[in-house]
């Protein structure tokens, strides 16, 4: 689910009903947010072919674009997660939304 969709979906991977996060996924953007999920305490699932990923969180109620916008995502470093560092458009994680990417 990137974050201009708010729509929650829940599916099974590996057997464990999970949260989507994101699908079609490349490895390392599965990589980016399965540790930026994992530093955040989340249990991450993964499934299907490389470059073709979905990724989840085993927590039911969790929402990406909520998380992301009320500042409640952390960096491994404790720097809030913007949606520019989310979307990995910038390596700084407090980059304010409304400011523009010149990197």
């Amino acid at each position: 689910m990137s974050l201009n969709k708010g729509k929650h979906i829940v599916e099974e991977i590996n057997g464990i009903r999970c949260t989507i996060v994101e699908k079609g996924l490349s490895d390392e953007r599965c990589y980016f947010l399965a540790e930026l999920l994992k530093a955040n305490g989340f249990s991450v699932e993964v499934t299907g072919e490389p470059e073709n990923l979905t990724l989840g969180v085993t927590d039911l109620l969790f929402n990406p674009v909520i998380a992301v916008y009320q500042q409640r995502l952390k960096t491994s470093s404790g720097e809030k997660v913007s949606p520019a560092y989310w979307n990995q458009l910038t390596i700084h994680p407090r980059s304010e939304y409304w400011e523009p990417v010149n990197e």
